[in-house]
């Protein structure tokens, strides 16, 4: 099975998180396969149940499976990297310290492997302190530079800009989105990303110059009746990526 996503003009890839197999499947096909479906490690009581189930979101949408953490918690991060190893998905999300088990149980450098880093309120820093014991610590602030060779190091793909709050740290963005630019390595903005802001949050992207970019957009778009994420919405931001790149 393909292990790298399906990007839209190798640029763009959708990630939104799918409530069901059914679910997944539709908003795969609503988005002309160029997404990855988010299916969270936290909501599984055990890695075999957790790789059960994965193995048909995986089947259902041609392998587009993200493996998910479950809100950044990075006490899923073993089972994360556990399961990955299992069901060699096309994406796997990652608090900074998970990247290299993760990369070494895959046996692989096809799937994208993010690695979570947090907003400081400071432009041109951000906090790798995100694993199960440095996030009870005192935040690390390190230079968004030097945080992007630590993640290379380990074996990381993409930086996970976590929690983003939508467009409250624009400036922060903006030096982030340009230093993955300029050090050739691919931004995943996270966490608060709605119809209303997501076409300005991925055009800053663009415009630096990323590489490749996957925006994650989640509760805004699911139902709340249901749980489900919303096709018709899926389709929404493909057409706004689609306007990114013209």
């Amino acid at each position: 099975m393909k292990k790298t996503p399906q990007y839209m003009s190798d640029r763009l890839c959708l990630n939104v998180l799918a409530g069901s197999v059914e679910n997944a499947k539709d908003c795969y096909e609503a988005a002309n396969g160029q997404i990855v479906l988010g299916v969270l490690s936290k909501n599984y009581e055990t890695d075999e149940a957790a790789i059960a189930d994965m193995k048909k979101y995986a089947h259902a949408t041609n392998n587009a499976l993200s493996v998910g953490l479950g809100a950044g918690d990075p006490n899923q991060s073993q089972m994360v990297s556990r399961i990955s190893a299992i069901l060699q998905p096309q994406h796997v999300n990652q608090v900074f310290t998970g990247i290299g088990a993760s990369r070494a149980l895959l046996g692989q450098n096809e799937t994208i492997v993010n690695g979570l880093v947090s907003p400081t309120g400071k432009v041109g820093y951000v906090n790798i302190a995100t694993g199960p014991l440095s996030s009870q610590a005192p935040a690390t602030e390190v230079p968004i530079e030097t945080a992007i060779s630590l993640l290379k190091d380990m074996g990381g793909s993409s930086i996970k800009y976590f929690p983003m709050k939508g467009l409250a740290h624009k400036e922060e963005y903006i030096a982030v989105a340009k230093a993955c630019a300029d050090y050739d390595f691919y931004l995943e903005p996270t966490g608060g990303i709605d119809l209303e802001n997501f076409e300005e949050i991925v055009q800053i992207a663009i415009d630096a110059g990323v590489k490749k970019v996957i925006p994650h957009v989640y509760s805004s778009i699911i139902d709340s009746e249901t749980g489900l994420t919303r096709p018709e919405d899926v389709k929404t931001l493909i057409q706004m990526m689609e306007k990114t790149l013209s």
